[in-house]
């Protein structure tokens, strides 16, 4: 009898200790999943051709955007500041005050003029931005803190403004719609320029339990030959590349050992991309130029 219910014992802790390994490998992979590589996702890669360390002020950069002759416009999360970077001189050359403290998270800058999203979903335009007699105007869409915004990009040719929440849209979970902020009568339209299902076959491999999070976008910018759109997010760093038509292309998961937060993302003139990341605890803040191999 005893050896019967020794051995009964020794089956029970045997069973007990392979459940605990799957319920600890289960675990382990829900909440760090997001360092592992995605098995059959498509993994990008790049080549980098440059790559700046940002001072300490902007060791939380959230937005950049191309402005010419070799300089990066940028903002960070807490100051209205905007922070004009020169790529050649690798520093700062110019900051320019334009409100108080806030959560700016999106910047866009088309020859003398700014414009810049705030979380809440607040659009700035900064007209003659680099002038003493700028002229600072903010408007309130129907987004708040909720949503939370982070993506800004300038439609010239719709002479429009493109903005996506990062988290909820306004009635759904299921989807994101890239919406249009109208640079003729200074309003938000109503339905949205596109939407990004959040159950779109691109994104099956980032699937998470709350749909919405799926792909948090942390900004976006329109390659200026192809007119695809690239979809950045931050949290869990992946890039999106929707066709002109707004159709998902290729998601790609990005190395957190080089992008641990991207939050900004830019296009040079001829078509260079630029990928800004906040500095992750006690890191710095950084600008990667980068040719994707597709």
């Amino acid at each position: 009898m005893k050896t019967t219910n020794s051995t009964l014992n020794m089956v029970t802790i045997k069973l007990w200790t392979i459940a605990a390994i799957v319920l600890g490998m289960g675990f382990l992979f829900m909440n760090f999943r997001d360092w592992m590589p995605y098995d059959g996702a498509d993994k990008v890669a790049y080549e980098i051709s440059g790559r700046w360390e940002l001072p300490s002020e902007l060791r939380e950069v959230s937005g950049i955007s191309w402005i010419g002759e070799n300089k990066i416009a940028a903002v960070q999360d807490e100051d209205g500041i905007i922070f004009i970077y020169d790529l050649d001189k690798k520093k700062v050359v110019k900051e320019i005050e334009f409100g108080g403290a806030g959560d700016y998270e999106g910047l866009a800058i088309e020859g003398e003029d700014a414009y810049v999203l705030e979380s809440d979903g607040t659009i700035t335009i900064i007209e003659k931005y680099q002038d003493s007699d700028k002229k600072t105007t903010s408007y309130k869409t129907k987004f708040n803190e909720k949503n939370n915004m982070e993506s800004l990009e300038l439609d010239l040719a719709n002479h429009q403004l493109l903005i996506i929440p990062k988290d909820r849209d306004i009635d759904s979970d299921d989807r994101k719609g890239v919406y249009a902020f109208s640079l003729e009568d200074y309003k938000l339209v109503d339905n949205p320029v596109l939407q990004l299902e959040m159950d779109d076959e691109v994104l099956k491999h980032f699937r998470e339990k709350k749909v919405y999070k799926n792909f948090r976008p942390s900004d976006i910018a329109i390659h200026p030959q192809t007119k695809e759109m690239y979809m950045l997010e931050g949290a869990k760093p992946k890039l999106l590349i929707l066709d002109e038509n707004g159709t998902a292309k290729k998601g790609y998961r990005l190395d957190k050992n080089i992008f641990p937060q991207p939050e900004g993302i830019t296009f040079g003139k001829d078509g260079s991309l630029y990928i800004s990341s906040e500095g992750k605890k006690d890191g710095i803040g950084t600008i990667t130029k980068l040719k994707l191999q597709l």
